[in-house]
């Protein structure tokens, strides 16, 4: 039997490179709008932060503590949802990462999902926090 040897750097589209590698929307804002925090099976643990402003998300960030493929998930998110409206930023959705990425391992998939997650805890704080008045 021939084995194909992995090579990262050829194996992965460059959408996943960018972002696994990406760090510059990984922070913890203070006073979020919405907030969210999920922790896997796997173990790995994803925040989110939203900053929203006439129901358009202004700024998202994040906190991971897990793996590449949590990152590249979460980093997915965090670029793609900045812009958008809330009612957009619900149609992201785990399927969308991964056709985004390309080439997140399939055993991996799991990763989006929790990011997808911990983003939608963050929309549902804010439109709970928006119901009760919430004033940044």
């Amino acid at each position: 039997m021939i084995q194909k040897k992995f090579d990262f750097w050829q194996d992965h589209s460059l959408n996943y490179l960018e972002m696994a590698l990406s760090t510059d929307k990984q922070e913890r804002l203070q006073n979020p709008d919405g907030y969210g925090k999920r922790n896997g099976d796997c173990g790995d643990m994803v925040e989110f932060f939203l900053i929203i402003k006439n129901n358009i998300i202004e700024r998202a960030a994040y906190n991971i503590d897990g793996c590449m493929n949590t990152n590249a998930s979460a980093a997915t998110i965090a670029s793609r949802a900045e812009g958008l409206d809330i009612e957009a930023a619900w149609k992201l959705n785990d399927q969308r990462i991964i056709e985004f990425l390309g080439t997140i391992p399939k055993d991996h998939y799991h990763c989006a999902e929790l990011a997808v997650g911990a983003f939608y805890l963050a929309l549902s704080d804010y439109e709970k926090k928006k119901k009760m008045g919430w004033r940044r």
